[in-house]
């Protein structure tokens, strides 16, 4: 499905704002209750199911709505609640309803929240499709949504811009040891999301939210051949095992690249400041080892994941960076943050080079600017991340980033080296 923008007799801008890439179910107790597909509302039939679009606006607007609804069977009623107004839908099931509701005001720039509730219905569901257009007088006025659906862009839309730190690495040194830190404030641990804290050319190391009950420590390194279906890596390029923690568990992951995988369980805790530590270094045999551990400060003890031998490969540790992703498209209007502070390198003379600089970039929603609600910086020692939530404070990506350098040196003194073992 593509979103169509139409200039009227040259007075007007009218956008329809794809539903599947811009609606969620914003409300819903029963977990299967309303859903939203690619092109339908699926399954709509509880009133405590609140439909809501976000758009964004670079300036303040008078804008007129449009809602056309298909419902398959009765009537139903339906609430559009547009800033502080409430406007009443009724629908019909023998013909497509509509509705245009307006001028209303979009004040200020940035995010505006449109939401649809069900009232009263005579057939089993409210609607099963809800198409919104939205005109503007402004014809210079800029409107940011997720528009088309090209390489799934509505599934990537709705979990949200994914925010990178790119750090600026000591020149000419090899590198051996990548260790880094993370706090999540209280709040912002929302399901789906993943801090990504130790990210190196080949693969990434953080932690997860995954449900209501589990949280994880996640260590991956890709395959050198590349495919989303770890069943086609032929056995010559499988990534391979050679070391575990007693709690981690190991398997083959696939989707966006394939390879190792490996996590372990735990209850990490928004607040508290959690460490992380990788290790690449190659074999001289043409593959390269690749280790990581994770410091609880609750213990408090570092916790040996996993070791992993990619073949094919000759390298030191290079492109260290962070993200912060939400990968659960259902959450994706839930907002997140994260600090990343106190990170460094340590090339292969035992000498560590503190990470004060960071360039700041985003992922494909990002960049096209199908979704605005990310952002980035630094209070001076630490950096940040953030997106989802439809915030209006928005950060221009590919800045760089500098912090100050810190005295703290690292917890659990990870410059001992001889207590790291592969």
């Amino acid at each position: 499905m593509v979103s169509f923008i139409f200039h009227v007799a040259c007075s007007q801008q009218v956008h329809e704002i794809p539903l599947g890439g811009n609606a969620y179910i914003t409300d819903n107790p029963d977990r299967n209750g309303a859903q939203i597909r690619t092109n339908e509302i699926h399954n709509w039939t509880s009133s405590e199911s609140i439909i809501t679009y976000w758009v964004h606006t670079d300036r303040p607007v008078t804008a007129g709505l449009r809602f056309a609804a298909v419902v398959p069977e009765g009537n139903s009623e339906l609430d559009i609640k547009v800033g502080d107004d409430h406007f009443r839908m009724k629908t019909n099931g023998k013909e497509d309803s509509q509705m245009t509701v307006g001028p209303v005001e979009f004040s200020g720039s940035g995010y505006h929240r449109i939401d649809i509730r069900g009232i009263s219905k005579t057939g089993s569901v409210y609607a099963t499709d809800i198409k919104l257009f939205i005109s503007i007088q402004d014809t210079l006025a800029r409107l940011s949504y997720v528009k088309e659906n090209i390489d799934n862009r509505f599934y990537w839309g709705r979990r949200g811009p994914s925010v990178h730190l790119g750090y600026t690495m000591p020149k000419g040194k090899d590198i051996e040891w990548f260790y880094n830190e993370i706090t999540v404030p209280e709040g912002e641990d929302q399901i789906g999301s993943y801090f990504m804290s130790n990210g190196f050319g080949e693969g990434y190391f953080g932690m997860q939210v995954n449900n209501e009950e589990e949280r994880r420590v996640l260590f991956s390194v890709w395959s050198p051949f590349v495919t989303d279906d770890p069943k086609d890596i032929p056995d010559s390029l499988r990534i391979k095992l050679i070391g575990k923690g007693e709690k981690t568990i190991v398997n083959d992951f696939g989707n966006e690249g394939s390879g190792g995988q490996s996590r372990i369980i735990f209850p990490w805790k928004a607040g508290l400041t959690y460490s992380f530590l990788t290790r690449v270094k190659p074999d001289n045999q043409g593959n390269t080892l690749y280790s990581s551990w994770f410091y609880d400060p609750e213990e408090p003890r570092w916790h040996f994941v996993a070791s992993f031998l990619r073949p094919a490969t000759q390298t030191w540790l290079t492109r260290a960076h962070s993200f912060l992703e939400n990968f659960v498209d259902v959450n994706g209007y839930q907002g997140r943050m994260a600090w990343y502070g106190n990170g460094r390198v340590c090339d292969t003379n035992g000498t560590w080079h503190e990470l004060t600089e960071a360039r700041f970039t985003g992922d494909d929603i990002a960049r096209r600017g199908y979704r605005l609600d990310f952002g980035g910086g630094t209070d001076g020692k630490r950096f940040f991340l953030r997106n989802g939530g439809f915030f209006s404070e928005h950060v221009q990506l590919n800045q760089v980033f500098q912090r100050g350098k810190q005295s703290t040196t690292p917890v659990g003194k990870p410059d001992r080296m001889a207590s790291f073992q592969d």
